[in-house]
């Protein structure tokens, strides 16, 4: 379905401070007249739209006007410096760059760098609202079905943009890949209530949001992460519906008690979790707080397969992350390409019956994430392995694998062990040069307030670790920081954390 389909007085996206309402009656419109604006301005099927923006309501009218404009829609991480941002709307070949009024200075530096983008609309300086006004609301005959083309958070090097084929059909009459998967599977409907506590220049977030305000419910919006914020948004609106990454599940378990217990969330039926792998005893004390409603799933940016779990699926299969079949099938390769045997670790890949994406400009990082057999199996670079049953066990980023002495030791393990410590705020757990080992293991630790960073803590911290894993992994040594560079999604900017401490 779009937007017209439903009642146009109906709320589609309200923002958390209950500031803001955009109906449906609004969303339809305004993405017609845009649509029927860049359409004016020379913009054709395929072509890139570059979107600078933060969490406001007018990214799903830009959203849905690319989408129903045969166009290819890249959000821009407004995180990034004005060089990092303008590079990706030039290497994406934007034809057009449309920026939130609260990023007027990054927009006007990044615009200084790229004047080949000669189109541009801004939010708040009048220019979106006058073309608007100036175009057509009504539908023309033809809405071809576009996609977002959005680039990796570069958490490992440069971020890439990853372009999937642009799909046939008119997005009046033909749901998304994302609508035929989460529908049935979350029972999105017009009842939902979803909960958008991260950034809408990242995939999940944007794809969902684009799925409720496709199947008629409300899209709650909030400006950033902030943990009591949420449980507050929770119970304000009575949400339904929610997605998360594990580090914001972490930071509402460090709330006090208190604090926790002051809100009402039993109106929660999903709460859908993704983007990095759930330590165990977070997810349990998550379940133990809100009830058997958190729901995983494990896919990429790349689209190129996706695996689910549910919460009493997850029960007699902690750990795991799902199974395969809906969307790519599962294989899991030594570094020769060779399919292993359930319980053997390897990279992951998802077979599918043709290429599902590349990235943009780069031939070498598509053949990179290609089987070296079978081209159409793809790989964004996790190692894990898979039960009897084909349930998935994700091990961690094969980037971020640490060699020590010709042993394979893996951080994610490390860091779910250190994440619900006490004096812990926030760990990542990497390796650096060794003479004797090749790499050994150091935690990096932004301790918790109250806790006094230093060599004390750092013992503890180790002893810790080494009641509850293997000796051989327990790190050598704890450096402590003010903080880590997470992106606003959650991940870990690894690759500038190694180069820090190393």
């Amino acid at each position: 379905m779009y937007p017209g389909a439903y009642d146009p007085a109906r709320p589609a996206v309200v923002t958390a401070d209950g500031n803001t309402t955009l109906t449906y009656g609004q969303l339809e419109e305004n993405s017609l007249r845009l649509a029927d604006h860049l359409r004016s301005a020379g913009l054709r099927r395929g072509d890139h739209l570059a979107l600078l923006a933060d969490n406001d309501p007018r990214v799903l009218e830009v959203s849905w006007a690319a989408m129903r404009s045969g166009l290819y829609l890249t959000a821009v991480n407004h995180h990034l410096t004005a060089e990092e941002a303008a590079y990706i709307v030039r290497d994406c070949g934007a034809a057009a760059l449309i920026v939130s009024g609260a990023l007027d200075e990054l927009g006007a530096r990044v615009g200084a760098s790229v004047p080949e983008v000669t189109h541009r609309l801004g939010f708040d300086d009048g220019s979106y609202d006058a073309a608007l006004r100036e175009a057509s609301p009504e539908p023309p005959d033809v809405q071809p079905r576009g996609a977002d083309m959005l680039y990796s958070s570069g958490t490992t090097g440069r971020p890439k943009g990853i372009e999937p084929a642009l799909p046939d059909g008119d997005i009046r009459t033909d749901p998304t890949t994302y609508q035929l998967l989460f529908q049935p599977m979350y029972g999105f409907g017009e009842d939902t209530v979803y909960l958008c506590p991260a950034p809408l220049y990242h995939a999940a977030p944007l794809r969902f949001c684009h799925t409720i305000t496709a199947t008629g419910g409300t899209v709650v919006l909030m400006k950033s992460f902030d943990a009591q914020g949420a449980l507050a948004a929770i119970e304000r609106f009575k949400v339904t519906h929610s997605q998360w990454v594990p580090t914001m599940f972490v930071r509402m378990l460090k709330l006090p008690r208190e604090v926790r217990e002051r809100y009402d969330t039993s109106s929660m039926k999903v709460a859908v979790h993704a983007a990095a792998p759930c330590p165990l005893e977070v997810k349990r004390r998550m379940m133990e707080w809100w009830g058997p409603v958190l729901y995983e799933y494990y896919s990429s940016t790349e689209g190129n397969g996706i695996t689910f779990i549910g919460p009493e699926e997850w029960l007699r299969k902690p750990g795991s992350v799902g199974r395969a079949g809906l969307l790519g099938e599962l294989r899991v390769c030594d570094e020769a390409g060779k399919v292993l045997p359930p319980g053997e670790t390897g990279v992951v890949y998802f077979e599918r019956d043709e290429l599902p994406f590349r990235y943009h400009h780069d031939d070498d990082r598509t053949r990179e994430a290609q089987h070296p057999d079978h081209p159409n199996w793809t790989t964004t670079g996790d190692i894990g392995h898979v039960d009897e049953d084909g349930y998935l066990y994700l091990t961690d980023r094969k980037a971020f694998m640490i060699i020590s002495g010709g042993v394979n030791i893996y951080p994610q393990e490390i860091e779910d062990c250190l994440v619900l410590h006490p004096a812990v705020a926030d760990v990542a757990v990497v390796g650096v040069p060794d003479a004797e080992m090749g790499e050994s293991v150091r935690a990096v630790v932004q301790a918790a307030e109250g806790a006094v960073a230093g060599a004390e803590l750092g013992r503890e911290l180790i002893a810790y670790v080494r009641e509850r894993i293997a000796h051989y992994k327990v790190p050598r040594d704890v450096v402590f920081v003010p903080a880590l560079p997470r992106t606003p999604t959650g991940k870990l900017a690894k690759g500038k954390l190694r180069s820090a401490v190393q």
